[in-house]
C-alpha cells in the first residue's frame, strides 16, 4: 500500500508515479522537503477482492452441484418398492396392502393332465370333445386359484385312447403310486412341467374321488395326484382336482375343530378343502387354505411356481386377454373389465405411451429397475435369492442349493429347495417338544412291514418292510411333544417300549395319521431327510448324496459361491459367474447379480473430491490477502523486479516548497 505523510503547513499531495510506487513530497519548515521513493506491489483495491472472491466461490459451487446433478443418481440409485409387481404374493391376506394397481398373477402352476381310456370311452370316444372338456376343468381351476394370486396354466393335455401308459385299478393308493412312478420315470423328462394330474373314469373303492400327496408341488417323485372324473358337469370334476391340488400346495382339510372361516354358506357350496363336497360344488377357499398355503410356502414348498410358464406350449393357443404375454404380445392384463394396469392396453396387448413394461417385479411405474434390485429373496436356508438384470420386467427364474448340498445351520441336506429333517417332522405330529426317537426305535418298528412300521407301499399295495439300512426312511418315530398328534382327525398314536440290555426302556412315538381318503399317511419320513453321514431318504432308501453329484459340482466354483439346481455356480458379492475366478457382483447366470454395480468408489471418490474443493475454498478465504498479493504482483514493469531495500531519503533546500 502507498503511504501519505502529513506534516508541515498543509497537507501532502500524493501522486501516482509509473505502476510500482508513489512519490511524496511534502514541505518541512518551509525551507526542505523529504522525499520518499517506496517500491510496492501494485494490488486490487477492496472492492476488487470482494468480486474476485464472489466470482470464485461462485464458479466453485456451480460446478459442484452441476457434478452433483450427474452423479447423484449413481450415489442414490434408485430402488422403488416392490409392492406393485408380479410375485407380490401375500401369504396373510388375499387383498394386496399396496396402492398400486393389484400385480398379476404372483405364481403359475404348469400344468398336465391326462385321460385314460375309461374317461375316453365315457365321453364317446370323441377326441376333440373330450379335449374341450379338460380345456374346461383346467379353467374353471385356473379361475379358483386366481383368488390366491396363483394361475394354473395348462402346458399339455393326453388322452390315452387304446390303452393304460400305468396301472390303472380300483385301489386309489395303487393307482396314485403307479401314476407317480410313471410321472418321474416317463412324462417329466420328455414334458417339462410342475404338477400333472390323472383324470379317471376309474371309480375307486369306497368313498374316493381322489388322491394327492400333501406338501408335495414341484417334486418329481410326489407331484402330481389321480381324479375320478364322477360328475357330467365339468365343473364337479374341477372341484375336485382343484382339492387334489390344494393338498399338493399344502391344503388341509377344512374340518370343524380347525375353525375355518368360508364366505360361503354349506348350502351354498362352502369351500373346496372341506372333506366332502356334494351339489352345489364349492368354488372358493377358505381362511385356513389360506393360511396353509402361507405355511408351505414359506417352508420352501412350490419352488417351481415363480418361474414363467412357457407360453409356446400353453393348451388352447395364443389369445389376448387370457393373462399371459404370448408372442406378438407387449403385455397382457386380462380382459377389459378385469384389467387395472396403467401400462397395458387390455384391448390390443401393447404398452402404453412410452412405458417400456408392464409385468414382472423388475417393473416399477412402467420402467425396469437398475440391474441389482432384489426382486425374490430367499425363503429358506436352501433357497438363493434373485435379482433383477436391467434388462427384463421379469425377476429371473427360481433358483435354490443344488440337491445333496448341507443346509446352513442346520443338520441336513437340501432337497427341492427345502431342509428335511426328522425333528421338523416329529414337531409337525407331535407339536413343540418333540425331537427324534434314538436310531434303535426306526430299525424294531420299521421292520414289521404293517400300518404302524414300514417303509411305504410296495407296487401290489402291501406294506413293505424297512431293510436296517433304510429304517430312518420308514415311518417317523418321535419322543416327547404333546399328549396326541396335533394333525389329523383320526390320528393314531404308537407307543412302543423298547427293552434294553442294561435296564431301561426306550419308549418309541409312532403314528398312523388319517387326514381323509384323498391323502396318503404323512406319517411316513420325507424324501430328501438326512438318514446318516452324507445320507439322504430317497425312494424309502437311505442312499449317500454323492448321486446328485453336488461336490463336483461346487469344486468349479472357486472356493467363492455354491452350486444351484441348475448345476451353475451362486457366486459370492465380488465375485463373476460362471466361474467366481474373476471380480464381479456376484449371482449366477440364472439368478442375475446379486449387487449394484459398485457405485460405492465412485461415492468414495466424489466425496474426497467435494472435501477437497470445500477444502480449498476454505483456505482462500482465510488467506485470500495472502493469495491476492502473490496472484496479482504486476511483472511487467521493470521497476517491479528491483530488489528492496530501505526507503531513500533525500533532503533538498529549496526557497519554498514544491510539489513534484
Amino acid at each position: 500500500m502507498c503511504w501519505t505523510v502529513m506534516s508541515g503547513s498543509y497537507w501532502g499531495q500524493t501522486d501516482r508515479v509509473g505502476t510500482g510506487c508513489h512519490r511524496i513530497m511534502m514541505p518541512l519548515a518551509g525551507l526542505s522537503v523529504i522525499r520518499f521513493d517506496v517500491m510496492q506491489p501494485s494490488i486490487l483495491t477492496s472492492y476488487d477482492n470482494f468480486l474476485f472472491l464472489l466470482f470464485f466461490f461462485f464458479s466453485l459451487f456451480k460446478y459442484l452441484f452441476l457434478l452433483l446433478l450427474l452423479l447423484l443418481p449413481l450415489l442414490f440409485p434408485f430402488s422403488p418398492s416392490t409392492c406393485f409387481s408380479s410375485s407380490s404374493f401375500c401369504p396373510s391376506s388375499l387383498i394386496s396392502s399396496c396402492s398400486s394397481p393389484p400385480p398379476p398373477p404372483s405364481t403359475s402352476s404348469s400344468s398336465y393332465f391326462l385321460l385314460p381310456p375309461p374317461s375316453f370311452q365315457k365321453q364317446g370316444k370323441d377326441v376333440e370333445k373330450v379335449k374341450q372338456r379338460l380345456a374346461e376343468i383346467a379353467n374353471y381351476v385356473d379361475k379358483f386359484y386366481r383368488a390366491l394370486n396363483i394361475r394354473v396354466a395348462l402346458v399339455g393335455l393326453e388322452v390315452w385312447s387304446d390303452q393304460d401308459r400305468c396301472p390303472i385299478t380300483q385301489d386309489p393308493f395303487t393307482t396314485l403310486h403307479e401314476f407317480l412312478d410313471w410321472r418321474k420315470l416317463k412324462l417329466l423328462p420328455n414334458r417339462p412341467h410342475d404338477n400333472a394330474q390323472l383324470v379317471s373314469g376309474v371309480f375307486f373303492q369306497g368313498t374316493t374321488i381322489g388322491m394327492a400327496p400333501i406338501m408335495s408341488m414341484c417334486t418329481a417323485e410326489q407331484s402330481g395326484g389321480i381324479v375320478m372324473d364322477h360328475s357330467d358337469n365339468p365343473l364337479g370334476a374341477a372341484v375336485t382336482l382343484a382339492h387334489e391340488l390344494g393338498h399338493n400346495f399344502g391344503m388341509n382339510h377344512d374340518t370343524p375343530e380347525r375353525g375355518c372361516g368360508c364366505r360361503v354358506t354349506v348350502d351354498r357350496g362352502g369351500c373346496i378343502m372341506t372333506p366332502s363336497t356334494g351339489y352345489p360344488f364349492p368354488t372358493v377357499f377358505s381362511s385356513c387354505s389360506i393360511k396353509d398355503l402361507s405355511a408351505s410356502l414359506e417352508k420352501g414348498v412350490g419352488m417351481c411356481l415363480f418361474n414363467m410358464p412357457e407360453v409356446k406350449v400353453l393348451y388352447g393357443g395364443q389369445k389376448c386377454g387370457n393373462g399371459y404375454v404370448e408372442e406378438g404380445e407387449e403385455c397382457d392384463c386380462g380382459e377389459l373389465e378385469e384389467c387395472m394396469n396403467p401400462c397395458c392396453n387390455s384391448t390390443t396387448c401393447t404398452l402404453k405411451g412410452d412405458a417400456v413394461c408392464a409385468h414382472g417385479q423388475c417393473c416399477h411405474d412402467c420402467l425396469l429397475k437398475a440391474a441389482g434390485t432384489p426382486c425374490r429373496d430367499s425363503s429358506n436356508s436352501c433357497d438363493l435369492p434373485e435379482f433383477c438384470t436391467g434388462a427384463n420386467p421379469h425377476c429371473p427364474a427360481n433358483v435354490y442349493l443344488h440337491d445333496g448340498h448341507a443346509c446352513h445351520n442346520v443338520d441336513g441336506h437340501c432337497y427341492n429347495g427345502i431342509c428335511q429333517t426328522h425333528e421338523q417332522q416329529c414337531i409337525t405330529l407331535w407339536g413343540q417338544g418333540a425331537k427324534p426317537a434314538p436310531g434303535i426305535c426306526f430299525e424294531r418298528v420299521n421292520s414289521a412291514g404293517d400300518p404302524y412300521g414300514n417303509c411305504g407301499k410296495d407296487s401290489k399295495g402291501s406294506f413293505a418292510k424297512c431293510e436296517a439300512p433304510d429304517a430312518k426312511c420308514g415311518k417317523i418315530q418321535c419322543q416327547g411333544g404333546a399328549n396326541r398328534p396335533i394333525i389329523g382327525t383320526n390320528a393314531v398314536s404308537i407307543e412302543t417300549n423298547i427293552p434294553l440290555q442294561e435296564g431301561g426302556r426306550i419308549l418309541c412315538r409312532g403314528t398312523h395319521v388319517y387326514l381323509g381318503d384323498d391323502m396318503p399317511d404323512p406319517g411316513l419320513v420325507m424324501s430328501g431327510t438326512k438318514c446318516g453321514d452324507a445320507m439322504m431318504c430317497l425312494n424309502r432308501q437311505c442312499q449317500n448324496v454323492s448321486v446328485f453329484g453336488v461336490q463336483e459340482c461346487s469344486e468349479k466354483c472357486s472356493g467363492r459361491g455354491v452350486c444351484n439346481n441348475n448345476k451353475n455356480c451362486h457366486c459370492e458379492a465380488h465375485w463373476a459367474p460362471p466361474f467366481c475366478d474373476k471380480a464381479g457382483f456376484g449371482g449366477s447366470v440364472d439368478s442375475g447379480p446379486m449387487r449394484l454395480a459398485d457405485y460405492g468408489g465412485v461415492a468414495v471418490g466424489v466425496l474426497l473430491t467435494l472435501i477437497t474443493f470445500l477444502g480449498a475454498g476454505l483456505i482462500v478465504s482465510i488467506k485470500r490477502k495472502t493469495l491476492l498479493r502473490l496472484l496479482f504482483t504486476n511483472k511487467k514493469n521493470p521497476m517491479d523486479q528491483l530488489s528492496y531495500g530501505p526507503a531513500e531519503v533525500n533532503i533538498e533546500h529549496y526557497g519554498q516548497a514544491e510539489v513534484i
